[in-house]
């Protein structure tokens, strides 16, 4: 493999801590196939023949070392399509099982992502390099380990999105166009077509699953689990202590905390991740694995962007805090061989559940722009969310919006009539309001603007105050799924200016940015049905 270490100013340091602790797979051939007794296997990236960069994080870059120079070289295309290796990468994919829809699904692995290793940066930080869609790995069973242009532009945008908007995530170093056609079946429904490959880097402390314990634990390997438990905790956990019984539970407990947190953000933003296998959670609790993943347009607990869940819903927007319950309950299992008890595994669940009630209503006090959650806040909320789904309400604008709703509308004695209350929230409406409608929704404002005055008489708390809590809160702008399809299109053409003008609005998206307005806007009609605006598979 080519050595363009002398094409960088600055070269990372690499410390690959995980490969020296856990076992290889002493088996050398790159074919997928069962692998035991091991936590990776030593792989090689598929040569791209013609390596092109679109895009990459400068605030990622800068953490990981790289100077702005290296990042607009060939040399940097080289290797993040995984034709190159600086010195230290040390190409490998781990193996993991996990629940697919809540079925066992037995080994899975990596079978599209490649790691090359973990950076030491300047501060002390370990991060994790990870390719995706690099090639074939002895995981990715019958598949052939690539990615298309449209998922990488999907997950690369995302990543940083989601950072941005405060949401514990994985993060994208780059998006490289590999100048090779991938055949791809969007649907599965035999509509076969060739299209760009391209390979993104993304970046995490670690990639851990909750599917990497699970494995072992099904296999009776016990030992092994014991190993990469020990393991995690030294290297991701270390302020919890030396391992042990006592350690292994606090660190489940963690696991708890940190996913409810990721999720209880989730719901804060309208985000559907779309595919919450166990395979697919990390014990960081970092969102992991961008696929068919969207935000809530118009308000329905109901929806789900991935069309392989469209009967099931399974993973749809409303259920997605108790799936990750059932999701830490299969990893409580997993590392039961080494508690011995069920009873303290079960307390953990409990952790989760009190953790994401205390998160749920602090992001929904700020949302309403309170000083705090008060007795009664919770039928003031159960109320708001069957209002928004009397009609076609789009959730982000809504919020966005009902900061500038004014509590003193209304003069002593007089009563504004329905339409006029509703004026400021009236651009979240897909289509006009029905009289019914109008009329449900007006009356949920007068019982919030009840407790805007409530709020400020026992708190003090003005509008001022409320209005920017809510706009710290609540985005005014999310990568809706057709927005991120328009720059799918005009980079599928060779155009990447819309993935460099969605990287700089999603910087700031609790910001006006009064130049970009244009993208604060009702999803338009045409992207109702389009593929990959409302229809989307984990091939998206």
């Amino acid at each position: 493999m080519t050595d363009t270490s002398s094409s960088f100013r600055h070269l990372p340091q690499f410390d690959n801590r995980w490969l020296r602790a856990l076992p290889a797979d002493p088996v050398a051939d790159n074919v997928p196939r069962p692998v035991t007794g091991a936590s990776y296997s030593w792989v090689a990236p598929r040569r791209a023949s013609k390596p092109t960069l679109v895009a990459y994080a400068r605030e990622v870059a800068d953490t990981l070392g790289f100077l702005p120079e290296d990042c607009d070289s060939q040399a940097f295309a080289e290797v993040f399509a995984g034709n190159a290796l600086l010195p230290g990468m040390e190409p490998h994919s781990t193996v993991y099982g996990g629940h697919q829809f809540g079925h066992w699904a037995g080994q899975l692995g990596d079978g599209r992502a490649i790691n090359l290793g973990e950076v030491l940066n300047e501060a002390g930080e370990h991060w994790t390099l990870q390719l995706k869609g690099a090639g074939r790995t002895p995981y990715s069973r019958g598949a052939d380990g690539l990615a298309v242009l449209r998922s990488s532009v999907r997950e690369f945008l995302c990543s940083e999105a989601m950072h941005h908007l405060g949401v514990p995530t994985t993060r994208a170093l780059s998006l490289v166009l590999t100048g090779d056609k991938v055949e791809r079946d969007m649907f599965y429904d035999g509509n076969v077509q060739w299209e760009p490959g391209a390979v993104v880097c993304r970046v995490a402390p670690s990639f851990t699953r909750f599917g990497h314990f699970q494995l072992h634990a099904a296999r009776g390997e016990h030992e092994l689990l014991q190993q990469l438990l020990d393991v995690t905790i030294q290297t991701d956990f270390p302020h919890l202590g030396a391992p042990g019984r006592d350690t292994y539970l606090r660190w489940l407990e963690e696991v708890a905390v940190r996913t409810a947190e990721m999720v209880a953000h989730w719901m804060r933003v309208g985000f559907v991740h779309g595919v919450m296998n166990t395979d697919n959670m990390s014990v960081l609790g970092l969102t992991i694995d961008y696929g068919p993943y969207g935000w809530l347009e118009g308000y329905d607990p109901d929806w789900t962007p991935n069309t392989t869940d469209a009967q099931g819903r399974r993973y749809r927007f409303g259920a997605q805090p108790q799936v990750a319950l059932w999701n830490l309950a299969q990893l409580a299992n997993a590392i039961h061989p080494l508690i011995g008890e069920v009873e303290p595994l079960q307390a953990v669940l409990d952790v989760y559940r009190e953790e994401y009630q205390r998160c749920w209503q602090r992001d929904m006090t700020a949302k309403l722009g309170l000083s705090r959650w008060e007795d009664g806040d919770s039928v003031l909320v159960s109320e708001l969310q069957q209002v928004l789904q009397s009609a076609e309400i789009d959730m982000t604008i809504f919020f966005r919006r009902l900061a500038d709703f004014h509590p003193d509308g209304e003069a002593p004695g007089e009563e504004v009539d329905s339409a006029q209350l509703l004026e400021p929230v009236l651009e979240a409406y897909y289509q006009p309001p029905t009289f019914e409608a109008e009329h449900t929704m007006a009356e949920w404002l007068r019982r919030y603007r009840d407790r805007l005055i409530q709020d400020r008489v026992l708190h003090g708390t003005e509008d001022a105050q409320r209005r920017a809590l809510m706009n710290r809160t609540n985005p005014k702008y999310v990568l809706r799924n057709y927005m991120a399809q328009q720059a799918i299109d005009r980079a599928e053409a060779g155009d990447f200016s819309e993935i460099h003008r969605l990287q700089e609005l999603l910087r700031r998206p609790y910001d006006e940015q009064p130049e970009h307005a244009a993208y604060f806007a009702r999803r338009p009609e045409w992207a109702r049905r389009k593929a990959g605006c409302s229809m989307l598979s984990c091939s998206s």
